[in-house]
């Protein structure tokens, strides 16, 4: 189940559906084109608070998963990423359903 997600949040990442880095992230929640947040259980406070206030205050949905930076990084071919913006609503409700 746990491979299943990040196979989704991979091919969302080749299909160019993904926002990465805290300053894109952030410009996608405002401009209200990010319709999911994957957070990465081993992120710094800062970012995590600054990440989760700006989707609450959006409205756009978050999730921290129980992966840490490696794991979710390497779903996508990159390294030390944290925090991965899904920009498609389909990419974004099928791996919300693979999270539970």
């Amino acid at each position: 189940m746990k491979n299943n997600y990040l196979n989704m949040v991979g091919l969302a990442f080749r299909a160019r559906k993904c926002s990465l880095g805290e300053e894109a992230i952030i410009k996608d929640i405002q401009q209200n084109k990010a319709k999911l947040v994957i957070l990465a259980s081993d992120i710094g406070p800062q970012t995590k608070k600054k990440l989760t206030d700006k989707c609450k205050t959006y409205e756009i949905p978050f999730v921290i998963v129980e992966d840490d930076r490696n794991v979710l990084s390497n779903a996508i071919g990159k390294t030390q990423r944290v925090a991965i913006a899904i920009l498609d609503a389909g990419f974004a409700a099928k791996i919300k359903s693979l999270l539970g």
